[in-house]
């Protein structure tokens, strides 16, 4: 098997995808959108993407934040559990239908729920925030990233 193009050379290859998947998930509202709030959204779609450079990353960017280990080892049940909160149930519902869209169409339940959690502005904002993590988990996927461990 040949190996696949680095980290850094790929970067080197497209200097802009670094930038433009980054501007794509810029800035959202933190009224709307919490820095904690992003990093499950953003572990849990790697999860599902079966992304460990990713997984390990937010990981741990989520604990350095102030996360608890404690929800992070459970974020793949979090329907069942009352440790996360309507918000982030419905944005987390919101992650696994963007990213699953492939499976089936979007439940119009689903959208309403993130639209009367998140208003607007707030859907859009989570959207890109999904796009650019799924985008991310596809590279790191495709062209094997590992983490530092």
């Amino acid at each position: 098997m040949h190996d696949r193009i680095s980290q850094s050379s790929l970067f080197q290859l497209c200097p802009r995808l670094v930038p433009s998947l980054m501007e794509l998930g810029n800035n959202p509202s933190v009224e709307t959108i919490s820095t904690g709030l992003l990093h499950i959204v953003k572990l849990r779609a790697s999860q599902i993407n079966n992304c460990g450079f990713c997984q390990h990353m937010h990981a741990h960017e989520a604990r350095v934040d102030g996360e608890h280990q404690s929800r992070l080892d459970v974020l793949p049940a979090w329907r069942e559990l009352s440790c996360f909160n309507l918000q982030e149930k419905a944005a987390l519902a919101w992650t696994e239908a963007l990213t699953l869209i492939h499976q089936q169409a979007l439940d119009q339940d689903v959208y309403q729920t993130v639209l009367d959690a998140f208003g607007e502005q707030g859907l859009v904002e989570l959207t890109t925030v999904i796009l650019q993590i799924n985008s991310w988990n596809r590279i790191a996927v495709s062209f094997n990233f590992q983490p530092d461990m």
